[in-house]
């Protein structure tokens, strides 16, 4: 049998290798699972905040409905609520200055697609590209990137919560429908939200008359039941950051 002796010089030279190999091997296995963990943790759709915390967030999607904006912005102005609004590619093109105003008064943008396509419809990668030429539109409308995605028509199949996961975008759904796309009456609407209301909801809503009137009364009535306005990313992820410790 061959003995292999090793100089002092080596051995220190091969001992070092193999220690910065370990470190690395070490840091990338970290890296990966970490990388993994958040992966997986936005693949899993939020439909609401903690409930345990008496607070609720008004999501509003948009890919029409201009016309009713200014007057919504107005009255959660002078109500000093602030919401979360997911809006399409296409409308932040044709509108960047309802956009750029939208963030100006410290509202949340949210991502909904560029086209208002159907997700399920659409490959992984198409609905990456919807949500890569939306967060394009906004950035260059607001200077701010988006970090949540509201599919159209709620769909979430498997794809479709990937392809926002790998763009590091959450999946927002809602806990409460106003379905005022079907343009009810105020009332109706009114009673929709506070048949089903509760702490760490998520209340969809669109830009409609219907909406824009039954608005103020919600705000009202929110606020005498003790409910905070907080936008999502608020009360989804401040909840998380409190319950992890």
């Amino acid at each position: 049998m061959k003995v292999i002796f090793l100089s002092k010089k080596s051995f220190t030279n091969l001992a070092i290798g193999l220690l910065c190999l370990l470190t690395v091997v070490y840091l990338a296995g970290n890296w990966w699972q970490q990388s993994t963990t958040v992966t997986a943790d936005k693949r899993i759709p939020i439909y609401q905040g903690s409930s345990e915390k008496k607070q609720v967030s008004l999501a509003i999607n948009i890919d029409w409905g201009e016309e009713y904006l200014p007057d919504m912005l107005n009255i959660l102005e002078s109500n000093q609520v602030k919401a979360t609004f997911f809006i399409t590619g296409r409308w932040a093109q044709k509108f960047p200055e309802i956009t750029r105003s939208i963030a100006q008064k410290g509202h949340e943008i949210g991502n909904h697609g560029f086209s208002h396509a159907s997700p399920n419809k659409m490959s992984l990668e198409q609905n990456k590209s919807e949500i890569t030429r939306t967060m394009s539109v906004i950035e260059k409308a607001t200077g701010k990137r988006t970090r949540l995605f509201a599919p159209p028509s709620g769909e979430r199949a498997d794809h479709v919560l990937q392809a926002a996961a790998e763009l590091g975008h959450s999946t927002i759904l809602w806990s409460v429908d106003t379905i005022d796309w079907e343009r009810p009456s105020p009332d109706v609407i009114i009673n929709r939200v506070f048949k089903k209301v509760h702490n760490g909801a998520i209340i969809l809503m669109h830009p409609t008359n219907s909406t824009l009137e039954a608005l103020p009364e919600i705000i009202r009535e929110l606020k005498n039941r003790e409910y905070i306005l907080v936008t999502v990313s608020e009360n989804v992820f401040t909840s998380v950051a409190e319950e992890d410790g």
